[in-house]
């Protein structure tokens, strides 16, 4: 692993700065070749330092670790909000918490539908299970992962209650589109947003165009405490609601205070506000510095046969959480699977098809396997009649997408010999594998 003395931090086309210094290119050359990858799961890949100690020293001299008696979480909430333009900022313990939260907020009956995408994390799917609702897959354009209008538009029935979208990799989904039809059905929007800091749409920052945003602090997102969640919205009773569910529905600050109704307790502790506060101060940074090294990964691989470059939605603004190419079988004569073992075997090892299958094979939703053996919320509430197990056949853009997506990871401390070694990596696998085919 690269330690803390040599790390090369992007800071500009051809600059670096290493332990304050800035290194040309002339003296670039004379820098040993890095070792391995920069990586999120440690220090090598994430930027954690002066400033989070500082607020960590901060919350423990105050002795006060619970974020309802403490400043922190409080400054978190009011700095995100800020920084993203929104009414309201609501802080809890994860990711999952932050959906699971959006969710309650708005509220669904038991059986009640919400559409959304099977290319997500199992986290944002269990919670609408959770919350009694039944979750309906839109099928995904299989060049960005993404949901449309176009796909979420068969699913609706007058069952559902809302629509999720994700921004999958840092990447957009086409938002007027599905605000349009949204707008038309009377349905709210919630955004996840935990794999897009700062993405743009059309001059806005994603999170900010629905009802709710999402946000997950998880070791390997932008901006990270180990785990953490953020929700943000200008709808104050949403935000009122939202609150109360992460604090167990106690209206702390009423004047009669009571639990008025069923919510779980999702707080986030002081230590992790501290942690995600000095954090938000360099997401911008670290989104730019992504976007560059990104930049430079598409000009190393235009002239790679067979790897389509990761497509980003017209007037968008894409924030590479990870960097997705396709792998055009056709050309190359074998499947992402493959040519991510052959990576591998070069020293770069890179994701295929991402969660392997869609999210409604696996066996939680396939079988039921929710409260039980009740199958609820699929079973023993009042729910279409018709309701059916998922389809495979329904969904032809999603098993593409699947099929043809290799996830290579981007951090925001690549130099340009990690970029190279990327770049020479895929070339060289892409020319063993036309050989073979030859």
């Amino acid at each position: 692993a690269i330690d803390e003395g040599s790390r090369g931090i992007f800071v500009a086309a051809r600059l670096y700065e290493i332990n304050g210094r800035t290194i040309t290119d002339d003296e670039e050359d004379l820098m040993p070749a890095p070792i391995s990858l920069p990586r999120d799961e440690n220090a090598t890949g994430r930027d954690l330092g002066d400033e989070e100690i500082a607020l960590l020293t901060e919350v423990i001299r105050s002795g006060t670790l619970f974020s309802v008696k403490g400043t922190m979480v409080k400054r978190l909430e009011s700095a995100f909000a800020q920084r993203y333009g929104v009414a309201h900022g609501i802080a809890m313990s994860s990711g999952t918490a932050s959906l699971h939260t959006a969710v309650a907020a708005l509220d669904p009956e038991p059986g009640d539908e919400i559409v959304t995408t099977p290319i997500t994390d199992m986290g944002a799917i269990t919670p609408l299970l959770y919350r009694g609702a039944i979750p309906v897959f839109a099928d995904v354009d299989p060049q960005t992962y993404n949901l449309t209008a176009a796909t979420i538009a068969p699913k609706i029935t007058s069952r559902t209650r809302a629509i999720i979208v994700a921004h999958l990799f840092g990447n957009p989904c086409d938002m007027d589109p599905i605000m349009e039809l949204a707008g038309r059905h009377r349905l709210p929007v919630i955004e996840d947003c935990s794999q897009a800091y700062l993405a743009t749409y059309r001059g806005r920052l994603v999170g900010t165009i629905g009802a709710i945003g999402c946000f997950s602090l998880q070791q390997g997102k932008h901006m990270t405490c180990g785990e953490g969640g953020l929700l943000i919205t200008n709808d104050a009773s949403l935000a009122r609601r939202a609150r109360l569910f992460v604090n167990k529905a106690w209206g702390y600050g009423d004047p009669k205070p009571d639990h008025y109704f069923l919510a779980l307790n999702s707080r986030m502790s002081e230590l992790q506000g501290a942690v995600a506060l000095a954090q938000l101060g360099k997401v911008q940074g670290v989104v730019e510095r992504r976007q560059r090294i990104a930049a430079q990964l598409d000009e190393g691989l235009a002239d790679a046969p067979g790897i389509e470059r990761p497509v980003t939605t017209p007037g968008a603004t894409h924030a590479y959480w990870k960097y997705a190419v396709q792998v055009d079988e056709q050309t190359l004569g074998i499947d992402v699977d493959a040519f991510a073992k052959r990576l591998s075997a070069m020293g770069l090892v890179a994701q295929p098809r991402y969660i392997q299958k869609p999210a409604f094979m696996c066996e939680v939703l396939r079988d039921r396997r929710t409260f039980g053996q009740s199958g609820f919320p699929f079973q023993g509430v009042s729910t279409r009649q018709d309701y059916e197990p998922y389809r495979l056949e329904e969904y032809p853009g999603t098993l593409r997408a699947l099929s043809r997506v290799l996830v290579v990871p981007i951090n925001e401390f690549y130099t340009r010999e990690h970029i190279e070694f990327i770049c020479s990596t895929f070339r060289e696998a892409v020319g063993a594998a036309e050989g073979v085919r030859a």
